[in-house]
């Protein structure tokens, strides 16, 4: 007899059913139809210095009709899955480096003597990790890179109690709300400052002001959330149980290590030695990343290097290091297979030619109002276009050079209209289901996406509000024109 409380099996029940790849497919079916609905059209482009497209502002001018058929629809999903490769294939490298390092046991047996330190302590874990991906989204940029962290961090925290959406949202949301009051983000900010003309980085004041605010807001928010569900754990809107390989939830105590478990043993020094190698990894990305300029193929290299180091102290047997490197790569196909189909469905809206009718539309509706309500519209433009592209870099090149003529025209200082973008670029990167890292990180955790929107959308309110209102006062009474 199942005994579980009714709420909790309805939330399991809802957390199965749609699975990410029907979520995924059915808004590539959507945007296919789209193509019918919105006219053809294209902005004249320019390259840069660094080879990117730039769109010419006033030179948008309609083309032939090119909607996507039937055919284009299917061929759409290898099409995303080619242009989303390399974090496709960087998903599986990190889950199959990490399977070798789990299969050690050795992080297993020191979180057991650490998590016990944080008795009575737990809820100001969720302001610290928010706080290292919000900063880390707002210097260098941190996006696909917070994916490895998310499957670290996420056998930890729920150790310790909370559950796995709130626990998704620490990285997810941290690193939007880093993009979002980004200070030397180079990808977002310091891209759309060069286009708009203005100094780079310039404004950090100002900038950090919308970091802080939206920072405490979203702590507030999760460390309420979590509160209660440490409290009463079936007031979790996902239940208690670990994430399984398809995505579904499984009862705690699963494969992670539960009672019994063969991982109960002392810690060794051996132990110690496979602890400091993983430390000593997750230490060099980031380094590299702000030193070098790393990406992912050097991060890639790095959690390689790591895994066969571990094999060698661990003694593994070379098939065990193969066997557990597949297994490892499997935990993450669901994640990795999702970036590609985030990305099919803005193959064929660009395909069709209708994204910069879009921008076009965008672009007209705020021009036509005055320079304070013109401010506000700015962010609402900017982060409905985010849905629909939501590469950071890219948004800059399609958006900033006729946005910043624009904002000329209705009396909006261009660091203003940057301001708009990079909240906008920046705050739905953790709704948009076009976000293929988001939507790895939800098939990782184990949540549906409709699950998770049900848990943010409150605090997205809050964000766009914040945003809207930030930006008009900037307008009058900072950034002045």
């Amino acid at each position: 007899m199942n005994t579980a409380p009714a709420r909790l099996r309805k939330g399991l029940r809802a957390d199965r059913v749609p699975h990410t790849f029907v979520i995924l497919f059915g808004i590539t079916v959507l945007l296919g139809i789209a193509t019918y609905l919105i006219p053809a059209g294209e902005y004249d482009k320019r390259p840069d210095s660094a080879g990117r497209d730039l769109v010419i502002s006033g030179t948008y001018h309609a083309v032939a009709a090119a909607p996507a058929s039937p055919a284009d629809l299917f061929m759409s999903v290898l099409a995303g899955m080619e242009k989303g490769a390399e974090i496709i294939f960087f998903l599986l490298i990190i889950g199959g480096c990490l399977g070798v390092l789990n299969s050690t046991g050795a992080v297993d047996r020191m979180l057991r003597r650490v998590l016990a330190r944080f008795a009575g302590r737990e809820l100001f874990i969720i302001p610290v990790v928010l706080g290292f991906f919000a900063l880390a989204g707002a210097t260098f940029g941190m996006s696909e890179e917070a994916i490895p962290y998310l499957i670290i961090i996420l056998p930890i925290l729920q150790r310790i109690g909370f559950d796995r959406i709130l626990i998704a949202a620490l990285p997810l949301v941290g690193t939007a709300v880093g993009w979002a009051g980004s200070i030397t983000n180079p990808f977002n900010i310091g891209i759309a400052q060069q286009i708009a003309g203005v100094p780079l980085f310039s404004g950090m004041a100002v900038r950090a002001g919308l970091l802080v605010i939206l920072y405490v807001v979203a702590a507030a928010y999760f460390m309420r959330y979590g509160a209660k569900i440490l409290k009463d754990p079936n007031k979790s809107l996902v239940g208690m149980g670990a994430a399984a390989p398809d995505g579904s939830p499984q009862p705690a105590g699963g494969p992670d290590g539960g009672a019994g478990d063969p991982q109960d043993g002392p810690f060794t020094a051996r132990d110690i030695a496979i602890v400091c190698v993983f430390v000593a990894a997750i230490v060099t990305v980031p380094v590299g990343i702000i030193a070098f300029g790393w990406f992912i193929a050097e991060m890639s290299a790095v959690f390689i290097v790591m895994a066969l180091i571990v094999a060698v102290i661990a003694r593994m047997d070379y098939n065990a290091v193969a066997e557990t490197f597949t297994a490892g790569c499997k935990d993450l196909l669901v994640a990795a297979l999702s970036v590609g189909l985030a990305y099919s469905g803005i193959v064929l809206l660009t395909d069709a030619h209708v994204l910069d009718t879009i921008v076009y539309g965008m672009a007209s509706a705020v021009g036509s109002l005055s320079s304070t309500f013109a401010a506000g519209g700015m962010v609402v433009a900017q982060s409905a276009i985010n849905y629909l592209v939501s590469s950071g870099s890219g948004q800059a090149a399609l958006t900033m050079p006729i946005m910043a003529p624009l904002s000329d025209l209705v009396g909006v200082s261009r660091q203003t209209a940057v301001l708009a973008f990079q909240f906008g670029d920046g705050i739905s990167n953790c709704l948009t289901p076009t976000s293929g890292s988001m939507m790895a990180g939800l098939a990782i955790a184990g949540v549906s996406w409709f699950t998770w929107a049900r848990f943010l959308l409150p605090l997205m309110g809050v964000f766009y509000a914040i945003g809207c209102a930030y930006v008009i006062v900037v307008h009058m009474f900072i950034w002045t024109v």
